[in-house]
């Protein structure tokens, strides 16, 4: 059975989704932005501001689904240019660590949502 999870401390679905479902023991979050939740704008800055406001709102995320970033099993991570993947990743291992951060696949792609410069989603234990 699945269960729809959606929290108000991440930005709100920008379509037709929700912001995660947990399945069994699993939980699945839709890709997150840069979006501020508070006032529902992009971030402004570069690839530093906007990597740590995804790893917020994914943070949010799976808090709401009583989770933790330590139980994430699982990242995807969508770049527009592959030159941001050295600060991405120095931001990513705050948040991860080395030693225990998830497996990971990163993907340069030709565009984002509003202009994203990132997007990252996750599988996480639950």
């Amino acid at each position: 059975m699945k269960k729809i999870i959606n929290t108000e401390t991440a930005p709100a679905p920008i379509g037709p989704y929700n912001q995660a479902i947990k399945s069994g023991h699993l939980l699945y979050t839709s890709g997150q932005i840069p979006i501020d939740p508070k006032t529902g704008k992009m971030v402004s800055g570069g690839i530093r501001e906007q990597s740590i406001q995804v790893l917020e709102n994914l943070k949010s995320v799976i808090e709401a689904a009583d989770s933790t970033l330590d139980d994430a099993i699982k990242t995807t991570v969508f770049l527009t240019d592959m030159a941001d993947f050295p600060v991405l990743n120095t931001i990513y291992a705050e948040y991860f660590g080395e030693d225990s951060a998830p497996a990971r696949s990163t993907i340069q792609v030709a565009g984002l949502p509003l202009g994203s410069l990132v997007e990252i989603e996750m599988v996480a234990k639950v």
